[in-house]
Parts: C-alpha cells; sequence; structure tokens
C-alpha cells in the first residue's frame, strides 16, 4: 500500500481508520513493485497536510519558488525571504479545495502576516489549517460512532533577518495539533489528538546582476522545514516522524524592459525521514535499515538509508520548475510542472495561473493540470490574497 504521496487525505483517512479499529496491527510489506508502479518502501510521516503549498502564485509554478522573489506569502515557502519585502507591513490569505475529484469537502485554509521591525529584520506568522472533512465512524463490528470532522493546523512564529543588501536568514517555530480520532479507544487505548512541536531553519541569496545582456536578479534559496519532536495519537502509543524536509532551489529574474518581467525557477525536494525497508514475510528486514530511530539519527540517516542504495535516493528527490511573465508589474501569467519518480509516489502534473496587482491589493489564481483517472489532484484550485501596506522602502 503507498501512503506516501497518494494524498494527504488518504494518509489521514488511514490513521483514523486504524485508530478505530478494535486492534492495531503492524502492515507487513512485501518486496517488489506494486500494481500502480510504486514500491512498498515508500517514506510514511504522520501530518503530510504540512507539505501541500498552500500559495497560489508557487502552486501555479509548478510547487517552484523557495528563490523567487518575495512577496507576502513568503512564509508559505521560504521564510528567509521575509526580509527582503519592501513593504512595511501585510498580510496574505489562501485557499484551496484539497481533492475534489475524489471528496466535496476537504479543504486547506491559510494566513499569514508579516511586520518589519527595522530594515534588517521582519517578524512573521502564520496559520494553516486542514480540515478533512465529515467521516462516518464505525468500529470493528461496523457499528455507528456517530459523524466526525477531523482537522489538523499549525502556528508558526517568523523571525528573519538580512546580512548586507544579498543574504537573509529566518527561524520559525512551529506548533503541530492534529485531531484525527475523536478520542476512540484503539486497542483498550484512549486516543488523542496530536501534538507536535518544530522548527525551520531557511536561507534567501539575491544579486543584481546583467544577465545575456539585459538586467536580472539571480537568488537562490533554501528551507529545512519540520524539524521536530515526533507525533503520537494514545498515551505510550507508536510515535512518528513528522514531513521533515529539504527544498533548495534557483531562480533567474530578467528584466526585458520597463514593462515586462520573466522568472525562471527550478526547486529540488527531499524528505528527511527514514524510508521504510523491505522486509519478508516474517516482518524481518531484508533490505534497508530499521526506521524505528531517533530524529536526528532519521535525518541524516535518509540521505543513505533507501534499500536501492544511491540510485533510490536520487528517485527520492522531486523536481519542480516554473516560469512567471510580469507585465508593467500589474498582470502576471505563469506555468509549472513537477516531477516524481514513480516509485515514490508518481506525482506528475502540469500546472498555469494567473495574477493581479493594484495598488496594496494582490490576488494570485493557479490550477493543476493532470490526468483525472490517474491523479487525485487532478484539477486541484488554488486562491490568494495579498495586502501589503506603508510606503515602499
Amino acid at each position: 500500500m503507498n501512503l506516501k504521496y497518494f494524498s494527504t487525505a488518504a494518509l489521514g483517512m488511514f490513521s483514523l481508520a486504524m485508530f478505530c479499529s478494535s486492534e492495531l496491527f503492524a502492515q507487513v510489506v512485501q518486496p517488489g513493485t506494486q500494481t500502480n508502479g510504486s514500491q512498498s518502501n515508500n517514506i510514511n510521516t504522520a501530518v503530510p497536510f504540512l507539505l501541500i503549498t498552500p500559495d497560489a502564485r508557487t502552486g501555479s509554478m509548478g510547487e517552484a519558488g523557495v528563490a523567487t522573489q518575495p512577496d507576502a506569502n513568503a512564509m508559505s515557502i521560504n521564510p528567509a525571504k521575509l526580509a527582503f519585502l519592501d513593504k512595511p507591513y501585510g498580510f496574505s490569505a489562501s485557499y484551496s479545495p484539497w481533492l475534489k475529484n475524489l471528496v466535496p469537502d476537504i479543504n486547506l485554509a491559510y494566513i499569514s502576516g508579516f511586520y518589519k521591525v527595522n530594515d534588517r529584520s521582519t517578524i512573521g506568522g502564520a496559520l494553516r489549517y486542514f480540515s478533512l472533512g465529515q467521516i462516518q465512524l464505525t468500529d470493528a463490528n461496523q457499528q455507528d460512532l456517530g459523524i466526525y470532522s477531523p482537522n489538523e493546523f499549525s502556528f508558526d512564529a517568523t523571525y528573519s533577518r538580512r546580512f548586507g543588501d544579498e543574504f537573509s536568514l529566518a527561524t520559525t517555530g512551529r506548533f503541530i495539533y492534529s485531531n484525527l480520532t475523536s478520542g476512540q479507544f484503539s486497542a483498550g487505548q484512549q486516543t488523542k489528538a496530536g501534538t507536535a512541536f518544530a522548527v525551520d531553519v531557511s536561507a534567501f541569496y539575491k544579486k543584481q546582476t546583467v544577465v545575456f545582456g539585459k538586467d536580472a536578479i539571480i537568488s537562490a534559496g533554501a528551507n529545512f522545514s519540520n524539524i521536530g519532536t515526533k507525533i503520537s495519537y494514545a498515551d505510550g502509543g507508536d510515535k512518528y516522524f513528522l514531513p521533515t524536509n529539504m527544498k533548495i532551489g534557483g531562480a533567474t529574474t530578467f528584466i526585458i524592459d520597463d514593462y515586462n518581467q520573466f522568472t525562471f525557477a527550478l526547486d529540488f525536494n527531499k524528505l528527511m525521514v527514514p524510508t521504510q525497508p523491505i522486509r519478508d514475510s516474517n516482518g524481518t528486514i531484508i533490505s534497508g535499515k530499521d526506521p524505528d530511530r531517533s530524529v536526528p539519527a532519521g535525518i541524516f540517516g535518509s540521505f543513505s538509508d533507501a534499500p536501492g542504495g544511491f540510485s533510490e535516493e536520487l528517485k527520492e528527490v522531486s523536481i519542480a520548475t516554473g516560469v512567471e511573465y510580469w507585465y508593467n508589474q500589474q498582470f502576471a501569467l505563469r506555468a509549472g510542472y513537477f516531477y516524481e519518480a514513480p516509485e515514490k509516489g508518481d506525482r506528475r502534473y502540469f500546472t498555469v495561473g494567473a495574477g493581479l496587482k493594484y495598488n496594496i491589493f494582490n490576488i494570485d489564481f493557479s490550477y493543476l493540470l493532470a490526468d483525472p483517472q490517474k491523479s487525485p489532484l487532478a484539477n486541484t484550485l488554488r486562491f490568494s490574497l495579498l495586502f501589503n501596506f506603508g510606503d515602499t522602502k
């Protein structure tokens, strides 16, 4: 069973079903390739909603945005970019109906805000809320336990500081809350909402230069996110890794003239949590490493624990690329492509979108293009509103 990237909701519902059954069991993972082309040793984490990109601008560029020029939604992709915002304060709001081809009432909402303390320091805050809609709960005997609306959220606080005119760093603290089970009993234990704490460490670099005879801005970014405690849904129960993630990338913005501007972006993404080993029918590991380890060991070991060796580690790196065109800094068109290896989730899709800027107000829209018969993400929409206040600095 491929639980990693099928969808955030699929993993949440799987967890809910596991907790509400009469007993928990250890899944035996057989070696080989599944009928959907995915390997049986994918990377599994809790609270994967933290990996969803809420920002419509980034979403329309194939999820590439760690090094694009900053805006009020910077906290959602690279908080270090906040230090380079030219307005003293602002906020953003984003919304996405999620997996609407499968379930009509799953959605992600995101709000964030920033305030420039001075020319070098900026603080920010964000709230991410994920609703899995309404679910009919039953026990192992198919007895009705009522309707429940599982949900998860995280709250972030960020400090970003600029060093000179070209480089910035940021640190983000995050509280995570995941309520999937409504306190149901499982294997004689009462379940509870899971909580965890995490931090992000991010960096951003930009430099004005000349490329191919045109004024340009080259930039690079990195964001190491969700580095934190494991999460559990029962006292003394199993503890699960957060989706600790590494995102690095670069971008180049070409300023053609006073009216026309192009940006090309490329990101690489890798989860820094243990890869599931391949086991025999008795549950004995026959290839790979034991995933039951500490958070630091899981992070550092994630670069060398794939059962298939280095070639499989490379397949765990997804690629996002995007392009953005601005006319007169008022109207934008965007497109992108996201690629993930078939053995590691097989997310492959195109994205398109547009943006409109008027005075202090921005609106962004994105649409995900994929085969509805193969991808539960097909036809995903994202919407973002951004507001920037005060005089440009």
